[in-house]
């Protein structure tokens, strides 16, 4: 990413990547998740902390040297023990996810375990077929039509880089066989590193079935490795946001020039214009209009209010309130319910709340424009 920042903490939608990737794991009924963290641990540990879904026990481990996929599993393993059986004899399954493949959506995990299970399997891959493989994993089959094996692109010969089913690097394993097969790993390939992958022909050769579930759509499968592919993923989150609030009943007059983050919480019946931008925590009311041209960032519109052409940080605009065209409303700036901030009016910090007195002239606690 050329960046100082993390690569899991790089935003989509004004949401870090790797949240994204928990957030997927919604579906599923999970005793425990995992994180493995390395480069700027500190940083992606305390925003996990302080953001990530509640609704399951997080547990961070660090892998000290990067030495592969392969050891970083089991790294991550370290922090699912129980200290009262040992690793082996631990049942119920492991999911593992990269994080930086924030597009999976969580019944696409959920179809992943389902299937997993009733094929009874050792381990299940999920994988796409797309039509360029190149920087891919691709997945080998035997004549049964089994997964016998997964071998990456740096390593496949000219005729398995023909193959078109990849490996998303997202699997279901059962718990009891990825401990011993992760021990049996070595990293006979060209960059010196334990591959997951190659975990796959351990179980494969011993006996154990091994099963793939194609994702319908491969662009679930997206990983975010540069700043082109980060856009990317950008782009399609957004299209997802934006269907999902129309479907719940947000007229959007233009929603290739409407941009909401993860976070927004829009209620029914709310228009917005050409131009908007919703980032961070807004919540707009009922019935309320923003835009066109509008930015707002953690900003609480009540119901049928209007903002135009305004941008708002911060700020609490009460119901029926009217702000702008040009109007600029800044951290602390409250509106009161039913009232009108003129064009070209700048309020924020210490500004105070503002209100229409008696004769309806409008005026504030402490004016500032």
């Amino acid at each position: 990413m050329r960046s100082q920042r993390p690569k899991p903490l790089h935003r989509l939608c004004g949401r870090p990547m790797v949240l994204h990737v928990l957030d997927a794991l919604a579906e599923l009924d999970i005793d425990r998740v995992v994180v493995v963290v390395g480069h700027g641990a500190e940083w992606v540990g305390r925003t996990l902390v302080d953001h990530a879904p509640k609704n399951f026990s997080l547990e961070l481990v660090t892998q000290h040297e990067q030495l592969g996929t392969g050891d970083a599993a089991a790294v991550g393993l370290t922090g699912l023990l129980d200290d009262a059986t040992p690793a082996d004899d631990q049942g119920g399954d492991v999911v593992v996810l990269p994080g930086d493949t924030p597009l999976v959506r969580p019944p696409t995990l959920a179809a992943l375990v389902r299937h997993h299970r009733e094929r009874h399997a050792g381990a299940t891959l999920l994988t796409a077929d797309v039509d360029e493989a190149g920087g891919y994993g691709r997945i080998v089959r035997g004549k049964d039509g089994t997964v016998v094996r997964v071998v990456e692109d740096r390593d496949a010969s000219s005729e398995e880089k023909t193959i078109t089913e990849i490996n998303t690097s997202i699997y279901c394993f059962r718990r009891s066989l990825l401990a011993p097969s992760l021990r049996r790993l070595r990293p006979a390939n060209e960059q010196g590193e334990y591959y997951l992958s190659d975990v796959i022909e351990v179980l494969s050769d011993a006996g154990y079935g091994v099963e793939a579930l194609v994702v319908a759509d491969p662009m679930e499968a997206a990983g975010v490795n540069d700043r082109g592919q980060l856009a990317a993923a950008e782009a399609e989150l957004r299209d997802r946001i934006n269907e999902r609030w129309m479907r719940r009943g947000v007229t959007m007059w233009d929603p290739e020039r409407t941009y909401v983050d993860a976070d927004v919480q829009l209620s029914t019946d709310v228009s917005l214009l050409p131009g908007v931008i919703l980032r961070g925590e807004c919540t707009v009311g009922e019935a309320a209009e923003i835009g066109p041209e509008s930015t707002l960032v953690d900003t609480q519109v009540g119901e049928r209010a209007e903002v135009r052409n305004s941008v708002c940080v911060g700020a609490v605009i009460g119901p029926g309130a009217r702000v702008g065209p040009f109007a600029t409303l800044g951290p602390g700036a409250e509106v009161a319910p039913g009232d009108t901030v003129p064009p070209f009016t700048s309020l924020g910090g210490d500004a105070g709340r503002l209100h229409a007195d008696p004769t309806g002239t409008f005026g504030s606690d402490e004016p500032t424009w």
